[in-house]
């Protein structure tokens, strides 16, 4: 927290003085001239936006090493992704404004990726990389009303090139780096784009990366004589992508694929090491569009894709002493899915008024295969559980609009107000209706400083497996999956300032939220046996099963500052912090004992039993964090750049097996850290420049998460050629 109050009085005084000597120049100037399509689904300035907006360009992108989205995404404002520091192949997870890593909405050409086969619908980062994109738009907070369910920490936007200058294009570039003792990283990618002078274009991109040397959980036996089979593990990602188009000033209209193969060696569990654990992943991505102005002030718009994927994770037996014996175990885990979504939106502008119009249809499905052997002292035994007849899918149908109306509508004084109206109508298969909305009034306090505010509406669905896993309990009869849960409910408030005046940009915002009908993964317990004695009796079966059910209310609430000042032709200073707070609250009061029948729940994810009200303090895996980046030029070819980040401390989970007969998750803390990262890249010619990048200059030893290891630090160069 100190370097947090640091970081938020430098960035506070530098903002200070600049604007004393701005104050002093009459000669004042937006520098803001960034247009995005996100924050309102059309085309706008960002200084105009009553939220907080912010963009990775493609420069910014082609500077990032191994194609990494989440290690771009990580250096903004109020987002932490769980994995993007440690080892490569690690799951990775996006935590935006506090919410859970299922509350934001991840999109390729405004089309939501997710993966349905998954327990809460969560897509692994990892699995996706800037291959063949343009620029990377993020809105910060709550966005039910334009993007349906998830969309309450945020939305992440990936746009793809499209048409470039006429004629042949090329990109390649090389990488190879080491992050540590027998690490190696090779990628290599290439981007080819014919673009013909009427407007046609046609796109393709290779990308494939090869890590080798991964040791990715902490060891913690260190006597010689214990025996341990550590090994190190590998992960190779490779991507292809094809897109045809046509661009003019009445029509863009494109189609594209995507294929992404990966492959990765896994490891048991936190501090546990495993030689014969593999995951293998692949998905493929269509996406298609048309955009048509009529007018100059209406546009008509369709977009739509559709996406597969399959996850196989296959544990083999490991050898567990050193007479070479085995655990004779074996599990074959496969999981489907594939979701469609198609939109049409009708735009219309006027400097006073804007109204978009647009319905969708977005459907999902997921099934899953899981074989378990194994052969102990008591003979073997195997297990299998197959999903695959049962056609679990969902649909949901939504109608949506957003209205933007300026006060000189009605009077010239009021030109400089503007009040923004949104809503979402939808059906959902499972649960019914829902209705969310969301108010966005703003004003200009001068020609340079914007102050908004925003209060609306959101919610997240249940994913397939929370609602339909069959996975039953005889005793009891309760299945895992329960079709009664709704959707989690959240009201956000949120209020802030943009200033943007010469070469500085300014930003401030404070946002609340609520979420009500937490969904929680529970066990059920024997009413009729006393809390005090579950599973003493080793004769009798006291479980009655598993499920998910609305219990929680999370609060949730922060403060984002981000700054941006050119300091001069060379100094360039970026910098943003957030710190958010929370908790959760839970009341046996709103338990469905039609679904438990009455039997004690314990709440997994905490260890506690629901016959009291409790509350928990803090967020896990959701820390305040902050950056500052320093970038010079001290020659028109040379850019150096230095990189502070600091995450502070936060809570993480791990199974404790003192909690209830059969454990939980207990929480534990997890120290705060600050890295350093220095990046420089030559220009040779126009088309030539290479870069390096050093990696956590002096700090080798932090943690993201219990049990896992971080990179060491990491030596990285690149080459990139264009024609």
């Amino acid at each position: 927290m100190k370097i947090v109050l640091i970081i938020v009085s430098t960035i506070f005084f530098y903002s200070y003085l600049n604007s004393q000597q701005i104050s002093a120049d009459s000669l004042m100037t937006y520098s803001m001239k960034e247009f995005v399509v996100t924050a309102t689904r059309s085309e706008k300035n960002i200084k105009d936006i009553g939220k907080s907006v912010s963009i990775i360009t493609r420069e910014q992108l082609n500077d990032s090493f191994m194609k990494s989205l989440s290690g771009s995404l990580s250096s903004k404002n109020s987002i932490f992704v769980v994995g993007e520091g440690q080892n490569y192949g690690m799951n990775q997870s996006i935590f935006m404004r506090g919410a859970n890593s299922n509350q934001t909405v991840i999109m390729i050409d405004n089309v939501r990726i997710t993966d349905p086969s998954s327990v809460n619908n969560t897509p692994d980062l990892s699995e996706l990389s800037t291959s063949n994109i343009e620029r990377v738009e993020i809105v910060s907070g709550l966005n039910s009303s334009l993007y349906g369910s998830s969309a309450i920490g945020g939305v992440v936007n990936l746009l793809s090139r499209k048409k470039q200058d006429a004629g042949l294009n090329v990109d390649l570039n090389f990488g190879a780096g080491t992050f540590g003792k027998s690490t190696s990283s090779l990628n290599q990618d290439l981007f080819i784009n014919y673009t013909f002078s009427e407007g046609f274009y046609i796109n393709t991109e290779l990308n494939n990366l090869s890590v080798k040397g991964i040791d990715a959980t902490d060891d913690t036996v260190l006597s010689l004589t214990d025996f341990k089979n550590r090994d190190r593990d590998g992960f190779r990602h490779r991507d292809f992508t094809g897109m045809v188009g046509y661009v003019d000033d009445m029509l863009d209209i494109y189609a594209s694929y995507k294929n992404t193969d990966q492959k990765k060696d896994l490891d048991k569990r936190a501090y546990i090491d495993d030689d014969n654990y593999s995951l293998d992943y692949y998905r493929n991505i269509f996406t298609y569009g048309l955009s048509y102005r009529m007018i100059k002030e209406l546009d008509l718009r369709f977009v739509g894709g559709y996406t597969d994927m399959k996850r196989t994770a296959i544990d083999d037996s490991s050898k567990i002493d050193w007479f070479g014996n085995y655990d004779h175990s074996y599990n074959d885990e496969r999981y489907r899915g594939s979701v469609s979504s198609n939109e049409i939106q009708a735009n219309y502008k006027s400097s006073e008024f804007e109204l978009l119009l647009g319905g969708s249809l977005y459907n999902e499905n997921m099934s899953s295969r899981q074989y378990i052997y194994l052969n102990g002292s008591w003979g073997p035994y195997e297990s299998l559980t197959d999903l695959d007849t049962l056609d679990l899918d969902a649909s949901t149908a939504s109608i949506y609009s957003h209205s933007m109306v300026n006060g000189s509508l009605i009077s010239d004084e009021l030109g400089l107000l503007s009040l923004s109206f949104g809503w979402r109508i939808l059906k959902h298969s499972s649960f019914g209706t829902e209705f969310v909305y969301e108010l966005n009034p703003s004003i200009k306090l001068t020609p340079f400083t914007l102050l908004y505010g925003s209060y609306g509406t959101g919610f997240n669905s249940p994913s397939l497996y929370q609602l339909y896993s069959p996975n039953i309990d005889y005793t009891s009869g309760i299945t895992r999956g329960n079709k009664n849960i709704f959707p989690e409910y959240t009201t956000s408030f949120e209020i802030g300032l943009k200033h943007s005046i010469l070469d500085l940009e300014f930003g401030i915002s404070y946002f609340e939220s609520k979420t009500k009908n937490v969904i929680e993964y529970v066990y059920l317990w024997d009413k009729n046996v006393g809390l005090d004695t579950l599973g003493n009796d080793w004769s009798r079966n006291d479980y009655r099963g598993d499920t998910y059910l609305n219990l929680g209310d999370q609060s949730i609430k922060g403060i984002e500052l981000s700054v941006k000042q050119q300091i001069s032709d060379e100094i360039f200073i970026d910098g943003n912090v957030s710190i958010v707070d929370g908790k959760i609250k839970y009341n046996p009061n709103v338990v469905d004992q039609s679904v438990t029948q009455g039997n004690h729940v314990q709440i997994f994810g905490t260890g506690a039993f629901m016959n009291k009200e409790s509350e928990y303090i803090g967020l896990v895996r959701r820390p305040s964090s902050a950056n500052i980046r320093l970038s010079y030029l001290p020659i028109k070819e040379l850019f150096l750049d230095i990189n502070l980040k600091y995450i502070g401390r936060r809570g993480d989970v791990y199974y404790d097996s003192n909690l209830g007969p059969y454990g939980a998750l207990g929480t534990i803390p997890v120290e705060d850290y600050s890295i350093v990262d220095f990046y420089a890249k030559y220009l040779f010619s126009p088309n030539v420049n290479a870069g390096l990048k050093i990696e956590n200059l002096f700090n080798t030893k932090y943690r993201e998460i219990k049990g896992y290891s971080t990179r060491g630090r990491g030596l990285y160069l690149n080459l990139n050629l264009s024609i």
